[in-house]
């Protein structure tokens, strides 16, 4: 009688943490965010909202590359891209065209790249690589 064992999965049956492009890309924004506020111009609504806004992206795409199987922090990245790119009006700077065109720019990416981290995310929380 032969024993099989199901929770033994082969190596191609997981998927590696810190190699998915779409987390990469949101590493990239969170930080290029942050240090906008350098050489942008903004007021302290807009400096704060990019600073913080940036460093959460930074973070749940972090959190993306070393667990990439969390759904959540993919629907976090298009959450926070979505708040990014509300953000010039309902905090009252965009008046400011740099910031604003920046969180605008940088809000639609980072939806673009959770949405396009979540087929993969959801593969890996099922245990099931995607093809490509």
């Amino acid at each position: 009688m032969e024993v099989i064992d199901v929770a033994d999965r082969s190596s191609g049956s997981t998927v590696k943490p810190w190699i998915r492009w779409q987390d990469w890309a949101g590493v990239v924004l969170g930080a290029y965010l942050i240090l906008a506020t350098m050489w942008t111009s903004t007021n302290g609504s807009a400096m704060s909202a990019m600073i913080v806004l940036g460093a959460l992206l930074l973070i749940a795409s972090v959190w993306s590359l070393a667990v990439p199987g969390s759904m959540t922090s993919e629907y976090s990245h298009m959450l926070l891209g979505v708040l990014l790119f509300i953000s010039p009006w309902v905090l009252g700077y965009s008046m400011f065209t740099g910031a604003s065109w920046t969180s605008w720019i940088v809000g639609v990416l980072a939806v673009i790249a959770g949405a396009a981290a979540l087929p993969e995310a959801n593969a890996a929380n099922r245990g099931v690589v995607s093809q490509h």
